[in-house]
């Protein structure tokens, strides 16, 4: 199995850059797909330090446009498709739906910039019927966020930093995710702050003040 990943590997890397693209887009829509696109780019990257922006470039494109396969799966192929690929673990979607009702697209876009496999989010996505434009954006910045992450990275410390690399997207997604966090507690604190001042009102006057006061924060 292992020389069989190599051989992929390399012959991905023999094609260079559209070897780049294809590695991350087969990444983003096919589960299990063994070989993440982030090997490549790295290695890429060290090669041509001045050309490292551009790949991650490259990459992100490459990934979006399979993470629109995998949309387009899910869409069509239904839970039926989902439960072929994952049938050992049939949990995950109701996992990742869980993940939608509370997180919503932020939820895509920590799967596309953290360790979590994308590629589950991405046919998810289709099942669920998520705005494939709202999908696109939120996939072009957690793929683009990781990235350019490590191309930054790899033309600020080279080859001393890459065997961290994995530990850096850990730290910058904790970090993030403590954030969003911290924004969705506060968003809600405020909403039933606000229903707790006006309790004469009927639901539907309490829901459209809900909806107000998000828009609100979100702007």
């Amino acid at each position: 199995m292992h020389q069989i990943i190599l051989s992929i590997s390399n012959f991905f890397q023999s094609l260079g850059m559209p070897g780049l693209v294809i590695n991350a887009a087969i990444e983003s829509c096919l589960p299990g797909f063994p070989i993440p696109p982030d090997i490549m780019l790295i290695a890429m990257s060290l090669t041509i330090p001045q050309k490292a922006l551009f790949f991650a470039l490259i990459c992100t494109c490459g990934s979006v446009t399979g993470g629109v396969f995998g949309y387009l799966f899910g869409k069509y192929g239904g839970r039926p498709l989902f439960n072929h690929f994952f049938g050992k673990n049939i949990d995950k979607l109701d996992a990742v739906e869980k993940l939608y009702d509370k997180y919503g697209s932020f939820a895509v876009f920590f799967s596309a910039f953290s360790p979590i496999p994308y590629n589950i989010f991405t046919i998810a996505s289709g099942i669920l019927n998520m705005n494939i434009l709202k999908f696109i954006a939120v996939s072009f910045c957690g793929r683009g966020g990781r990235f350019f992450l490590e191309s930054i990275v790899l033309m600020l410390f080279g080859e001393t930093i890459k065997q961290y690399m994995n530990y850096v997207i850990i730290l910058v997604t904790v970090l993030m995710a403590a954030f969003f966090f911290i924004i969705y507690k506060k968003r809600h604190s405020i909403i039933q702050k606000d229903n707790n001042d006006i309790p004469m009102m009927g639901d539907g006057q309490k829901m459209e003040l809900n909806e107000k006061t998000e828009q609100e924060i979100c702007r």
